[in-house]
């Protein structure tokens, strides 16, 4: 079986987390900041989107914070999850039924994205990240008596 070297891995998952974090950063502050929450909310109850206000503020907060936490590569297990369930329900409360192509309403793009999401969650954020540099401060280093920097 074909495995890529660690560095082209690493590399794969830092585009994928840029990709899918800038396009989530972006749609999130269209809803907070472009278009607003009011109207954000307004189009969504105009769609049947149930607790439009709620939902509203769930998925621009959650695509914003999201998707800067995809791109900065912070927290990507949680930031994943969130916005697969973010897409989920954009999924059965907006596209469903609409076919595949964005063009005709349809689900591909929330298709993509939460997907795409789900895989981060489950990689993790990669080598290029915040996650890696938190976890390499914490890591134990040894010496030949054992661990030096645990409690």
């Amino acid at each position: 079986m074909f495995v890529f070297p660690a560095q082209i891995r690493d590399l794969a998952i830092l585009i994928a987390r840029l990709g899918i974090g800038i396009v989530f950063f972006a749609h999130g502050w269209q809803k907070l900041f472009t278009i607003g929450i009011g109207p954000t909310a307004a189009g969504f109850k105009a769609i049947g989107v149930p607790l439009p206000t709620l939902s509203a503020w769930f998925a621009g907060l959650v695509e914003f914070i999201g998707g800067a936490m995809l791109i900065v590569g912070l927290a990507v297990p949680i930031a994943g999850v969130l916005l697969f369930l973010d897409m989920l329900g954009a999924f059965f409360t907006v596209h469903v039924g609409h076919g595949l192509f964005v063009s005709s309403g349809g689900a591909e793009l929330v298709i993509a994205l939460g997907v795409g999401s789900l895989l981060l969650a489950a990689v993790g954020a990669g080598l290029y990240s915040v996650d890696h540099a938190i976890a390499a401060n914490r890591a134990p280093t040894t010496t030949p008596h054992g661990p030096t920097n645990l409690p």
